[in-house]
């Protein structure tokens, strides 16, 4: 077993990179990265270095190393996250810039809805960013619902939570914003067995042969829980902003266009449910 840092950075060279080995005994002893790599003498209890010796095997194994901490950092935030819950990740973070852009045109506190909420990282975040906003985030999975809830507890944040299949269990609801980072990989997609997405849900990932089932599915039936005005804004693949931006016109959503990520890539598509 390691006697100390440098034991383990050495038993780690060659199986995870190196940043990841001291973000994992950063995390283990309660320090910063930057100590970790300054104190290579610094003792390893036994039961923190069997701790780590586990981390480092599942990584090399391919487990994401957010499921091993237990956390993902989302818009400045830091989310828990378990294998019940797709990992958030920084594209996702263009939706609640979207949001917040666009609710300073409106003279009243907006009403949000979050579709398959998972880790509640978007209801969450827009709770927080927009206080008094009414935020309701659903999700058919009752183990997300509950990661969720304790995100939200955990930031402080006012979300009310609902177990449902979509828009199922909201009728007669309507929202000035509806947000969702649904499934939209193509079932059999390769990538499906490479990566972190391995250890993810299957069923937050992939959506029909093209995987535009539920986001066609949500463009259809949004229009019916929007409020006059209403924005429509669904996170997509890297080459389906072509597509989802037809599904939108198809809905009958007016404004339709689509968003770029940092990375310049089409990433969110969106639309304006009619004024009148």
């Amino acid at each position: 077993m390691f006697a100390c840092i440098g034991d383990a950075l050495a038993a780690a060279r060659g199986r995870i990179p190196a940043s990841e080995a001291r973000l994992l005994l950063g995390v283990l002893l309660h320090c910063s990265t930057a100590q970790i790599a300054a104190y290579p003498e610094r003792e390893l209890a036994p039961a923190l270095a069997a701790r780590f010796a586990d981390c480092l095997e599942r990584r090399a194994q391919g487990e994401p190393v957010a499921y091993l901490l237990g956390v993902r950092e989302f818009f400045g935030r830091q989310f828990g996250v378990t294998p019940a819950v797709l990992i958030p990740r920084p594209e996702t973070e263009l939706i609640v810039e979207l949001v917040l852009s666009r609710s300073t045109a409106l003279n009243n506190i907006p009403a949000i809805l979050d579709l398959g909420t998972g880790s509640g990282a978007l209801a969450v975040t827009l709770a927080l960013e927009l206080p008094g906003a009414r935020l309701v985030a659903v999700d058919c999975s009752a183990e997300a619902l509950g990661v969720a809830r304790r995100n939200a507890d955990a930031l402080g944040a006012q979300v009310e939570f609902i177990e449902s299949d979509w828009f199922a269990a909201l009728p007669g609801r309507r929202f000035d914003f509806i947000v969702s980072n649904p499934p939209y990989i193509a079932d059999g997609d390769p990538h499906l067995a490479e990566g972190d997405v391995r250890f993810e849900p299957p069923g937050a990932l992939a959506s029909g042969h093209a995987g535009l089932d539920d986001l066609a599915r949500i463009a259809a039936d949004a229009p019916a829980f929007l409020v006059p005005g209403g924005w429509l804004m669904m996170e997509h693949g890297y080459d389906q902003a072509g597509a989802v931006r037809g599904l939108l016109a198809s809905a009958g959503f007016d404004d339709v266009a689509s968003a770029r990520d940092l990375a310049g890539i089409e990433r969110v598509s969106f639309g304006r449910w009619r004024a009148s």
